[in-house]
């Protein structure tokens, strides 16, 4: 097997809710459209942002499928494993292999703190169970466990872990990776308020979360970077930094899908026992969106 290219902007897009927070699959299909139509590079379904931990399997694998149908082909569809055990995961990656999904995005098995031996071990029972490439999402913060170089130099005998989701907050793991792997894996950047720097260092790719609400911007600052072009991808950047805050702390879910709702007009509900916002936090994200809103770059200067 060929390692896959996850090269670009790939959105982890959010899972659209209807007011009694059911899955509205006609919203997911709007979305993803809309994100194709934008430019983006793939799609990533039933991810943190996707709101996975209160998604039952079946929703999740409706989701893909409604993703992937919408896609058309255009570009992959992705599909997140964050389950509890796993044993569930591999059931869950056979699956999405089945239903026509082009790769995963993979975390360690939930709740459970697992040591080195027991992760790696959960990463190779999930690449055995299917075909598909893999990203290793790799989030110590967030989720407790650290995906280190050294466990990484010992997983790099399988093929199908293609790519690393590096959300350490810390770029200087950027650096010891290339340093340690070369280009073994291909490093995305899993940190809106970061995502700059990242790809200046090294990594190919940004899995993205403003991009739900953002995605021309998103995809222009990528290109711009490509094109070597960083001072004017640094401008857009910098206007979007107090909307790319949005993507960090506990309720960056409920952040994302209010600044979706300010800008897209889509539905802002997230599952229980995630409530919307109130007060301050709600008047924070508002004012920000607006002020953002009020002085959206045009991108037209920059020719793309």
């Amino acid at each position: 097997m060929q390692k896959s290219d996850f090269r670009g902007v790939l959105p982890a897009i959010t899972t659209k809710m209807t007011a009694d927070q059911e899955v509205d699959f006609a919203a997911v299909k709007a979305d993803v459209a809309f994100q194709i139509d934008a430019g983006v590079d793939g799609i990533i379904v039933c991810g943190s942002l996707g709101e996975a931990s209160s998604l039952e399997r079946v929703e999740k694998i409706a989701i893909a499928k409604a993703a992937i149908e919408t896609a058309a082909g255009r570009v992959p569809v992705l599909l997140t494993i964050a389950e509890d055990s796993t044993r569930n995961g591999a059931a869950l990656a056979a699956e999405a292999e089945r239903i026509g999904c082009e790769g995963l995005m993979v975390l360690p098995a939930m709740r459970y703190l697992a040591d080195d031996r027991e992760v790696v071990a959960h990463y190779r029972t999930i690449a055995a169970a299917s075909g598909l490439p893999m990203i290793v999402y790799n989030n110590p913060i967030a989720y407790g466990i650290d995906i280190s170089t050294e466990m990484l130099l010992e997983m790099a005998d399988e093929p199908k872990f293609a790519a690393i989701k590096e959300s350490t907050g810390d770029t200087r793991r950027i650096n010891e990776t290339i340093a340690a792997l070369g280009d073994r894996y291909q490093l995305l950047t899993g940190v809106d308020d970061l995502a700059l720097e990242s790809l200046i260092l090294g990594c190919t790719g940004w899995i993205a979360g403003l991009v739900v609400a953002f995605p021309k911007e998103t995809v222009a600052i990528y290109r711009l970077v490509q094109a070597g072009r960083i001072n004017e991808a640094l401008e857009i950047y910098r206007w979007f930094l107090p909307l790319l805050h949005m993507d960090i702390g506990p309720k960056f879910v409920q952040n994302i899908k209010l600044v979706e709702h300010l800008v897209r007009g889509t539905s802002p509900v997230t599952r229980a026992p995630r409530l919307p916002l109130v007060g301050e936090e709600l008047a924070h994200v508002t004012t920000v969106t607006e002020a953002g809103l009020r002085t959206r770059p045009d991108l037209g200067k920059y020719g793309l």
